[in-house]
């Protein structure tokens, strides 16, 4: 009788363990940045998904809450919520912050029509092109030191909307914007036909990582980033990261 008693002794530990692992839980704060991050979008949106995914691989699930990014970025700063996501990082926002691996990329690229034949390496070669641009948007010194010599011809809207509408028309030859907040629009402004008349080129313009910040208030994030960035290896290692983003980019995270 000892040898089965034994055994379900033993059975019952390892639910047990199963299900406290299961059980723990990150509470993260969270903002409007689609198609990253969005209370409108399927998983709170590709960023918010990878997040969740990555912590549900070391068996941790993950409570988000929205707020606006000021008030995202304070409550996460106190410790009042374990971390915030996603940010760019920085050596100020490293006093108070554990850094993540990157969870997404915030590139930025020249998008185009496919029937227009377009390539690039340097500024220079732009030279004879009407670009499109946001007002107040920052592209990168480069950019800026070319645009305020007068080396490239610019052409500043209010809305990135707008510049998509241009470009459509061919008012402008190529448009420069986030890789992934310009797909987002594309997918929103127009449907599937006429979304698949523009692409990017590869080459980025501006290029910087967002990672998850999980507050140094609290002990037990040190362990925690670990753990994530552990699951985020796993899932970029399945393929499943680049499937996020892919599908994000064809428009798949709409409600």
């Amino acid at each position: 009788m000892k040898k089965p008693i034994l055994f379900v002794s033993v059975l019952s530990l390892l639910v047990i363990s199963s299900v406290c692992m299961a059980s723990e839980k990150i509470r993260l704060t969270n903002g409007e940045w689609p198609p990253y991050l969005s209370e409108s979008l399927k998983h709170y949106g590709v960023a918010s998904h990878v997040v969740e995914s990555a912590f549900q691989n070391v068996g941790i699930s993950v409570e988000y809450k929205f707020f606006p990014w000021k008030r995202a970025y304070t409550l996460a700063q106190r410790g009042d919520w374990d971390g915030s996501v996603i940010w760019t990082p920085t050596n100020e926002r490293k006093k108070d912050f554990y850094f993540s691996d990157p969870v997404a990329s915030d590139v930025t690229v020249f998008f185009h029509l496919r029937s227009t034949l377009f390539d690039w390496k340097n500024f220079s070669d732009l030279k004879n092109l009407k670009i499109g641009a946001t007002l107040s948007y920052d592209y990168g010194k480069s950019f800026a030191e070319n645009e305020k010599s007068g080396a490239i011809k610019v052409d500043r809207a209010v809305k990135d909307e707008t510049s998509f509408k241009k470009l459509l028309k061919k008012r402008i030859d190529i448009f420069v914007c986030n890789l992934d907040v310009g797909y987002n629009l594309i997918h929103k402004m127009y449907p599937i036909e006429t979304a698949s008349l523009f692409t990017n080129h590869p080459l980025p313009v501006k290029e910087a990582p967002l990672v998850l910040l999980l507050s140094k208030k609290l002990d037990k994030n040190k362990q925690l980033i670990e753990k994530f960035n552990k699951g985020l290896k796993q899932l970029k290692d399945s393929g499943k990261f680049d499937e996020y983003f892919d599908a994000s980019r064809q428009g798949k995270y709409k409600k």
